[in-house]
């Protein structure tokens, strides 16, 4: 209890921090609200031009592409200082982390919590909503357990694959770019079904990085599709553990990297 109420002092001091600079934290936030409208707007012009892609609707879509820039948006958000690994380590604040009876993790986890972010948050639920309201998915407590579940995976999946990108800096100091790759690169191909794309890349975002696992078999249970690539529908109570099974080893390799960091000499 004690370290989760010292990470949401944390979180409490970053988000006063930004809010001495309102004006610039709306501005930023409504760039992010419009770069993601353009997003929508080019899945829109997509079924303007062709109707339907393969035999998935619209609106069907438009629930992919909320959930999962919902949660992108709030775990781009909570985990932010992660990215900032390689000026930690530069600038020695990391062996400071380290002095202090408080997990080096949970620093980092909570130095900058992105408010602006909020702009791809709005975007994403005004889109899911749209789409759930259109496909007529009861509001049962059922499914709403079902995608919040998804959703917490999903999020776990997205800051274990920012901490492995961060675990990396105790080697290499600066940060690889390869990380992006499984996050923005991840979001932008699971904001559609991934029976879209060929069998390589749904077995890799389902085995490797699973986030079609964590986000494709809970919508098309929620959708009331047939859709299953062979499995049963109660597989999609089951595929969100990969998330929290992927986090918790991100978690081990980071502590491991942790125990084999010398400083970087700054």
């Amino acid at each position: 209890m004690r370290t989760f109420q010292i990470y949401f002092y944390f979180l409490a001091s970053s988000i006063m921090s930004q809010m001495q600079y309102r004006a610039s934290l709306l501005m930023l936030s409504l760039g992010q609200l419009m770069v993601t409208g353009i997003e929508f707007a080019v899945v829109l012009a997509l079924f303007y031009r062709f109707e339907s892609l393969l035999d998935w609707s619209l609106p069907e879509v438009a629930l992919f592409y909320g959930f999962i820039h919902v949660v992108f948006a709030i775990s781009d958000a909570l985990s932010r200082g992660f990215d900032m690994m390689p000026l930690l380590i530069k600038m020695g604040e990391l062996d400071r982390m380290m002095l202090r009876p408080v997990s080096v993790l949970v620093q980092i986890a909570s130095r900058e919590f992105t408010i602006r972010r909020v702009g791809r948050l709005i975007q994403g639920l005004v889109v899911g909503i749209w789409a759930w309201h259109t496909l007529g998915i009861p509001f049962s407590a059922q499914h709403l357990l079902l995608i919040f579940w998804a959703g917490l995976s999903a999020f776990l999946l997205f800051q274990a694959i920012l901490i492995l990108q961060a675990t990396l800096c105790f080697w290499t100091t600066e940060s690889i770019e390869l990380g992006n790759l499984f996050t923005y690169g991840g979001v932008e191909t699971v904001q559609f079904p991934i029976t879209i794309y060929p069998v390589a890349i749904q077995k890799f975002f389902l085995l490797i990085i699973p986030l079609g696992g964590v986000s494709y078999f809970p919508l098309v249970y929620l959708l009331g599709r047939d859709n299953f690539l062979g499995w049963p529908p109660w597989v999609a109570w089951f595929t969100p553990l990969a998330g929290v099974v992927f986090w918790l080893i991100a978690v081990a390799v980071f502590q491991a990297g942790l125990r084999s960091y010398a400083s970087s000499g700054s």
